[in-house]
């Protein structure tokens, strides 16, 4: 009984957004051809994400909590190696959702996938 009520409530927290994770964001680009911790090419236009520990190829929606604008992007290097900095997005991604001159933004972000 006390299993089922554990697991209920652990469904209950998750329906209520309980796995977002809150941080800052900035983004990165690059005007030469690199190589990221995955092995890809970056690209700047892709969505794509630099995160400390998340598994290469892991989808994650980040949102600006500043205006509710969403983007989807994909884990493909390593960073930010900023403290208090969870994400560093590509060019590209960090466009639909902020200006590049708000340089840093406040974002939730999940696992998709």
């Amino acid at each position: 009984m006390k299993k089922l009520i554990l697991i209920l409530f652990s469904c209950m927290l998750m329906s209520f957004g309980m796995n977002d994770t809150y941080s800052t964001a900035s983004w990165y680009g690059y005007n030469t051809r690199r190589i990221t911790a995955s092995g890809e090419v970056f690209d700047n236009n892709k969505m794509t994400a630099a995160h400390k520990t998340l598994k290469f190829g892991t989808k994650v929606e980040v949102t600006n909590l500043n205006n509710n604008k969403t983007v989807t992007v994909k884990v493909n290097d390593r960073g930010p190696f900023v403290k208090g900095r969870d994400l560093d997005l590509s060019k590209g991604a960090y466009q639909k959702i902020a200006s590049l001159s708000s340089g840093v933004i406040k974002i939730k972000y999940k696992i998709v996938n």
